[in-house]
């Protein structure tokens, strides 16, 4: 009898934790700017099964564009990872993603924003303040964990573009 209760008793806690703290599940948005991080190849290669990501969308800087900075963090703990401005946009049915810069970078309290970039990004201090500003944000936000199986699928209302791409 006294089992029972106890076992009550912890199934009750476990669910009132559940219910009490925030479920944050990972944005659509994100998950499709990683997918197309990974279509273009611009994800860093490694044996894990998940990456850990963050991000900030911007809609002020361009002036009727939107930007999404994304940061694929090396570890969930370590201060130090990459970062890509995607520029997103609509054609037709169509949500596009154009890749237009990125950089890796370490957390570092004498920079810029706290950042340090290992590969200064492309576009000058403007965009340099830019990325260092968003990651700045970014850093202090949640985190969030999608497979790499994620990473790989495709999703038909999504087009993936990079300033790789060959010019036609």
């Amino acid at each position: 009898m006294n089992v029972t209760k106890t076992l009550v008793a912890v199934v009750i806690l476990a669910f009132i934790s559940s219910i009490s703290r925030p479920q944050t599940q990972t944005p659509k948005l994100l998950i499709r700017s990683a997918h197309c991080l990974a279509a273009k190849g611009q994800l860093a290669r490694s044996k894990a099964t998940a990456l850990t990501f963050g991000y900030l969308l911007d809609e002020n800087s361009y002036p009727g564009q939107k930007v999404l900075y994304v940061v694929e963090f090396a570890s969930p703990t370590e201060p130090k990872g990459f970062a890509w401005a995607i520029f997103i946009g609509q054609d037709g049915d169509l949500q596009v993603f154009n890749i237009q810069n990125n950089t890796s970078f370490v957390l570092s309290k004498g920079e810029l924003h706290g950042v340090k970039f290992v590969n200064p990004p492309l576009g000058g201090v403007w965009t340099q303040d830019h990325l260092a500003f968003a990651i700045e944000r970014i850093v202090k936000q949640p985190r969030f964990i999608i497979s790499v199986k994620d990473t790989l699928a495709s999703d038909p209302s999504t087009r993936c573009e990079s300033y790789t791409d060959p010019q036609h």
